[in-house]
């Protein structure tokens, strides 16, 4: 599964990157254009935390762009937000409502063949992972990383803060893990928000089991921090490229540090 890449750690940390992916796994002429399929990428996301490998941590990472299958939603079909405007398991609009297909849209036999090859495969990886660390240190911590356009007002109004920390209302992990990263991200000068818009997705929800020693958290990052957001968006801007030195880096590098010694026990 070459669309399928993990980087071992030995530390207690395993970080997921479910959007990061361009790949339309050979759909292209299913949709209006690969550039709307791709449009919502969480755009050099993997890139922004490589860091983290360095001390120890484990990455998880799909190839397959969200537009063929999110891996971040339940696999049911069920709605993380009801009442609110998202996009699917697989999505057939882009984030601003336009139709990413030309014509019909994935039928119940496609959904469940790219579950089958893609978002069952993606599951059993970040398991897998969380498995082997947690048996070896007995708690670990789910980092969910995502990023999203700083205005997108069909899923928000205005521009979204800087951080935005998900764990569905203080469910998914330890509250003092929560703390500890909204008060970095809180002294850190940017604006950020602790279970607003992003609570968290269906990974956060799924694998955060603070009583059993399985701690999750998203953090949802507004990309002008670390890329420009031309405005509009077009073909010939979008994606722009990654900032070499990205004036957020520094507090997600103390945030991953804080979180490592807080699934060492050491916070």
């Amino acid at each position: 599964m070459e669309w399928l890449r993990v980087h071992r750690g030995d530390a207690p940390l395993v970080i997921a990157f479910p959007h990061g992916g361009t790949d339309l796994a050979g759909l292209d002429a299913q949709f209006v254009s690969p550039w709307h399929a791709q449009i919502d990428t969480d755009w050099w996301i993997a890139d922004l935390y490589a860091f983290a490998a360095d001390l120890g941590a484990t990455l998880v990472a799909t190839d397959i762009s969200r537009s063929v299958i999110d891996m971040n939603r339940d696999p049911s079909g069920a709605s993380l937000y009801p009442g609110q405007a998202t996009t699917e398991l697989c999505p057939t609009t882009t984030f601003d409502g336009e139709p990413l297909y030309r014509f019909d849209q994935p039928d119940e036999a496609s959904i469940t063949q790219r579950l089958n090859l893609y978002h069952r495969p993606y599951h059993d990886a970040l398991s897998e992972e969380l498995g082997r660390l947690k048996a070896a240190h007995g708690r670990v911590v789910l980092y969910d990383a995502h990023s999203i356009r700083s205005h997108v007002p069909r899923l928000f109004d205005g521009e979204l803060p800087q951080f935005n920390i998900g764990t569905n209302g203080g469910t998914t992990c330890d509250p003092r893990l929560e703390t500890i990263i909204a008060n970095i991200c809180g002294a850190s000068g940017y604006s950020h928000v602790v279970n607003g818009r992003f609570k968290g997705g269906w990974t956060t929800r799924h694998y955060g089991q603070p009583e059993d020693g399985i701690h999750a958290i998203q953090m949802e990052l507004a990309q002008r921090g670390y890329m420009a957001e031309p405005d509009p968006i077009t073909h010939a801007n979008w994606p722009s490229p990654i900032d070499p030195n990205p004036a957020i880096r520094p507090v997600l590098e103390q945030v991953i540090a804080a979180t490592l010694d807080f699934a060492k026990g050491q916070a």
